[in-house]
């Protein structure tokens, strides 16, 4: 059978009765611009659907793609557009100058050749028509398939190769960031603009400082000063613009090896379960050549700058302690437990959160039960200052003078930074004045335009003279020699700076960190204390104890004591009173740091089963003592007779009793004779009020 006879066996009507569509594509728009000739073929296709049998206006156009790669479908919207018109059955014929352009990977390849099988769709490229439903056909479009991806493949190996080897050499030319410009010999020089220059010198002098990004940027803000970039828009050269300060355009700078004079390689690249660029780790780098290009830090700085990006994340687990903020958790992720080794997370508790703990429950959370330990924040974070203070005592005047001279350097570099945006803007205004008077008078056209544009530069230069002058009102051009004495002065009471109100917590934690490298606490190695051990950033160490104040007493460091004193002054026969004033006098202190009341001593008492000393002696029935005395509730059965009426004999003299003191019961030591004489007395006088009715 000839090819025109089969090809006309292999198209119904059915089909026919269908739309075609002819698909165009080209890898790159440098392909569509210089390549035409290949371009007009796929457009030719058009005739070649004409002539199998489909009428010219049921033949589609699909040329969307134009410019984009075959190596996936993601961003090709052309294509899948053909792909859901294929499965609305609206497709009979899918014409492609050959299997490359339709698709450069086996997965959209055999998903188009399924698809058009399933809805009776042909497939046609410049030679031969295919039924993708036919064995012979099914098996030459795969192989087809297969060829265009291994084309592909071998393409790119060959331009990675090639890209590489030049790379090694430091040949291949990367985009350089605003830091850096490339001369038309090809070599690098720093930005010729001395305020690109001083701001990103500023930038790292600042990171160094501040610790991270968001400080940074907060600093600019508050600053007034601008960020420069040089946006890839257009042709080359491109302009620099100066934008406003942002935490991710600083993190590009930061993260950035070029400002650190390496040339790298294989920086990026692409996660295939994401399809996007992601960061490689530094002894990833395919490449890395150091000092191809002039450098604003030095290669150790910058390894030392996303380290320190890199622990700004807050992940204790991998020893991060994240970046300091204003949460008033001073130790925040630098205290370590002493039990399992793991940092302690923040926790708050008591009514509004006020009371501030340090929490290892990570095993309770991962599974279950109870966690390592738990102690209250206020003490240990005011413990770990005090001891900070007391290290830097010998240092004070020397951190007063380093002050000193950093804000005298502070104010000098600001300076600069102002006095280059004025020049800066000041010279664009020259520019706009130059343009406006370079055009024809006559010409009122061009000349309106740049008079408004020279206009509003001079509005620049004003904005710009009048934001500097606000500055240098709070920024003095020299510090007056009663400032130095007050900033000495300053310097010197630490702890005052310490504590001031303008302090914020996130400097409180930032200077700590400066100082001490992580705490270790054990609230259970001492009885009644808690442990911890400052782990200070020189390598040494120091041992402390606090005293806790939020135990119960069996736990309490002085608990032996106190119990055992409690129960000795109960046994010679003190009040809960009394016994309260002898602890505070003897410097004893309840769990919670303050003084004993005898409310607290009762409690202690029920706790300890000691009675009350009102009745620890007396017998069950309460009538007599142990040494054989009598009770007032004794006489007053022994006799029959009132309270009242022994009260009354008490006073006249006729019974005899002593009391341990205010508020003690009485002891009546009464002979027989003594009870029968009151006993007879009493039966003489028949007197109805002493008598008691039983």
């Amino acid at each position: 059978m000839n090819p025109e006879t089969e090809t006309s066996c292999k198209i119904t009507l059915t089909q026919q009765a269908k739309l075609a569509y002819v698909y165009i594509r080209q890898s790159s728009l440098n392909q569509v611009i210089q390549h035409r000739e290949s371009t007009e073929l796929q457009y030719q296709l058009v005739e070649r659907a004409v002539g199998l049998g489909w009428p010219r206006e049921r033949v589609q156009l699909i040329d969307e793609d134009l410019g984009k790669s075959g190596a996936s479908s993601q961003e090709r919207h052309g294509f899948q557009s053909l792909i859901a018109e294929i499965g609305l059955n609206r497709v009979g014929l899918v014409l492609s100058f050959d299997a490359s352009r339709l698709a450069r990977n086996n997965s959209d390849w055999y998903r188009l050749i399924e698809l058009c099988s399933m809805f009776n769709t042909l497939i046609a490229d410049g030679e031969r028509l295919y039924d993708p439903r036919l064995y012979h056909d099914r098996l030459l479009l795969g192989l087809s398939g297969m060829m265009s991806e291994a084309e592909l493949h071998h393409l790119k190996q060959r331009m990675h190769a090639g890209a590489r080897h030049k790379a090694e050499r430091g040949e291949l030319q990367h985009p350089l960031p605003v830091g850096l410009t490339r001369q038309r010999d090809g070599s690098v020089i720093l930005n010729p603009d001395e305020e690109v220059q001083a701001r990103l010198r500023l930038i790292f002098t600042k990171f160094d400082e501040l610790g991270s990004a968001r400080a940074v940027r907060e600093y600019l803000r508050r600053e007034q000063l601008l960020i420069p970039a040089r946006p890839p828009n257009g042709p080359a050269p491109h302009e620099t613009v100066w934008n406003l300060p942002r935490a991710s355009s600083l993190l590009q700078i930061l993260h950035n090896p070029a400002y650190a004079g390496a040339y790298v390689h294989g920086r990026r690249t692409v996660d295939p379960t994401r399809q996007q660029l992601v960061d490689v780790p530094v002894e990833q780098w395919v490449i890395c050549l150091h000092g191809r290009y002039p450098a604003y830090i030095s290669w150790e700085t910058y390894l030392a700058n996303r380290q320190r990006l890199q622990a700004n994340r807050n992940r204790f687990a991998h020893d991060a302690p994240g970046v300091p903020r204003q949460g008033k958790a001073l130790l925040q992720g630098m205290v370590v437990c002493g039990r399992c080794g793991r940092y302690m997370g923040v926790g708050y508790s008591g009514p509004q959160s006020r009371y501030l703990r340090y929490r290892c429950y990570l095993d309770a959370q991962e599974y279950g039960g109870a966690g390592c330990q738990e102690v209250r924040g206020a003490a240990l974070d005011a413990a770990v200052a005090q001891a900070m203070l007391e290290a830097l005592r010998p240092e004070r005047i020397a951190l007063a003078l380093d002050a000193l001279a950093h804000l005298e350097r502070e104010t000098d570099a600001l300076e600069k930074q102002w006095q280059l945006r004025l020049e800066r803007s000041r010279f664009e205004a020259q520019r706009a004045q130059r343009q406006y008077h370079s055009v024809e008078p006559e010409n009122r056209l061009v000349a309106r335009s740049l008079e408004q544009f020279w206009e509003e530069k001079l509005r620049a230069v004003e904005t710009v003279e009048q934001q500097y002058q606000t500055w240098r009102q709070t920024h003095p051009a020299e510090i007056t020699a009663e400032e130095r004495q007050e900033i000495l002065a300053i310097g010197e009471d630490l702890p005052a700076v310490w504590q001031a109100a303008t302090t914020t917590m996130a400097d409180r934690k930032h200077l700590l960190r400066l100082i001490i490298k992580n705490v270790i606490v054990d609230r259970h190695r001492v009885r009644g204390k808690l442990w911890f051990q400052i782990n200070w950033q020189t390598g040494a160490s120091s041992v402390h104890e606090l005293t806790r104040y939020d135990i119960g007493y069996h736990a309490y460091g002085d608990g032996e004591q106190i119990e055992k004193r409690i129960r000795q002054l109960h046994a010679e026969q003190h009040t809960d009173k009394q016994i309260a004033a002898r602890l505070n006098a003897e410097g004893y202190r309840t769990t919670h740091g303050g003084t004993f009341r005898f409310q607290t001593i009762w409690h202690l008492r029920q706790r300890w089963g000691l009675v009350n000393i009102k009745a620890g002696e007396m017998t069950p029935d309460r009538l007599h003592w142990s040494d054989g005395a009598y009770t007032i509730l004794g006489i007053m059965q022994a006799v029959s007779v009132s309270k009242d009426t022994v009260h009354r004999w008490r006073k006249e003299g006729r019974l005899q009793g002593c009391q341990q003191g205010p508020y003690m019961p009485w002891r009546f030591h009464l002979t027989q004779e003594q009870l029968q004489t009151l006993r007879a007395q009493v039966k003489r006088r028949g007197d109805p009020a002493a008598t008691r009715s039983e």
